[in-house]
């Protein structure tokens, strides 16, 4: 029997602002665990502090039959194999070369940097640029009896 499991984020909005994706994110993967899809096989690895790489099996597939595309906050692999050549007879198929399409979800501001097919693997390099209007900036304060200003420099942690 399968338990169903809620979480109140209440106190989460009473103390922050801005993370209310923080919910959604959460609900999607709650949701996914259930019919949790495992083809085809992949690795995420963290290759830098704002880098990372996707690794996925494609075993029987070449980079003609892959596709891989970027939408918002979405990264969609998909794999369609051509048809096979009349004439051929197999004993035994342990290698799957049907058609899936397997989507990560990015966090702001990560895109694709590259990819590549080698080997029966596809590799895709991610990679995080936070643009320069939302990194730390200062800020002046004045003061309203007329002094000098003061700087406030924000350093990132």
């Amino acid at each position: 029997m399968t338990q169903m499991r809620t979480f109140d984020l209440a106190p989460l909005y009473r103390a922050s602002v801005g993370f209310d994706q923080v919910a959604s994110v959460l609900d999607r993967v709650l949701s996914d665990t259930n019919g949790a899809q495992t083809y085809p096989p992949y690795n995420i690895e963290k290759t830098g502090d704002d880098a990372w790489q996707i690794q996925i099996a494609v075993a029987g597939f070449s980079a003609d039959d892959l596709t891989l595309e970027q939408r918002q906050n979405a990264l969609i692999v998909t794999a369609r194999k051509g048809e096979e050549p009349e004439g051929r007879t197999f004993l035994h198929r342990g290698i799957a070369t049907r058609a899936f399409e397997r989507r990560f979800h990015l966090a702001d501001h990560v895109r694709v940097s590259g990819a590549s097919h080698a080997d029966g693997m596809l590799i895709v390099d991610l990679v995080r640029e936070v643009p320069e209007a939302l990194k730390p900036r200062r800020i002046e304060i004045t003061d309203a009896r007329g002094s000098e200003p003061k700087t406030v420099e924000h350093q990132a942690a």
